[in-house]
């Protein structure tokens, strides 16, 4: 097991790649504490070893202080949790960008803020960051507003392993493609013809596919373990292809 001894943070993990990802994480022996705004999605961890979950809304700051004080040190960090946004520059309202940089962006420099000193005074932590393609990597259509918010998380993925490099911290993110999860499934269905949109986001996959969550979930469980300790910095793309 390659995280034998090792606990966990993940937000997010009531669905999609957050879920995959806590399982994963436990599978290889972490402690892994599912966290999630929606508590009736955690409901699925009942009697899964090596999971513990609890509600956590990461919008608000003094609930992430408050919850984090009442675990053990952390080695991993996740922050899965995000919005997308549709719509281009001439859609994208004020309160559509703020709403994005809140939770795309600032709840994960919260997150990190709050596990960084228990990590420091370790002298070693992995902190993973959801990004995606859709960012400073590749532009796509009607996506001003998630391609902006997530440029930032990789800016602030590389400010904090420039800052932390020489501590024992390390800080990547992951940049899935077009991934089949029930977020994707609610835009989709929310199309006049959902038929044609899930054949649209296909399209723009070369593999001709959507990825599933678990497909995303071992590079989660990579950046977490040993077996990447020389790795800070980095954006790892899992995009079937798009940005070749």
């Amino acid at each position: 097991m390659r995280l034998k001894g090792k606990t966990a943070l993940v937000t997010a993990a009531g669905q999609g790649i957050g879920h995959a990802s806590a399982l994963a994480l436990a599978a290889e022996g972490a402690q892994v504490f599912a966290t999630d705004v929606n508590e009736a999605l955690l409901a699925r961890y009942a009697g899964v070893a090596n999971i513990r979950a609890a509600k956590l809304d990461v919008l608000d700051k003094a609930a992430i202080e408050a919850f984090t004080k009442t675990l053990p040190a952390l080695d991993i960090l996740f922050n899965c949790a995000g919005v997308v946004h549709n719509g281009a520059a001439l859609q994208a309202s004020d309160d559509d960008l703020d709403f994005a940089f809140r939770l795309n962006v600032r709840a994960q420099l919260w997150l990190i803020q709050a596990v960084l000193p228990g990590m420091l005074a370790a002298g070693r932590g992995s902190i993973i960051n959801m990004a995606s393609v859709c960012s400073s990597i590749k532009g796509l259509p009607n996506r001003c507003v998630y391609g902006t918010t997530k440029a930032a998380v990789l800016g602030l993925t590389k400010s904090v392993a420039a800052d932390y490099v020489g501590q024992g911290i390390r800080c990547n993110a992951v940049c899935p493609g077009t991934v089949d999860t029930p977020s994707l499934g609610e835009r989709i269905n929310a199309n006049a013809d959902p038929v044609e949109a899930r054949r649209a986001f296909i399209a723009r996959q070369p593999m001709g596919r959507l990825a599933q969550a678990e497909e995303i979930a071992p590079l989660v469980v990579f950046l977490a373990s040993d077996e990447s300790q020389f790795v800070t910095g980095q954006a790892y793309a899992a995009d079937g292809g798009i940005t070749i």
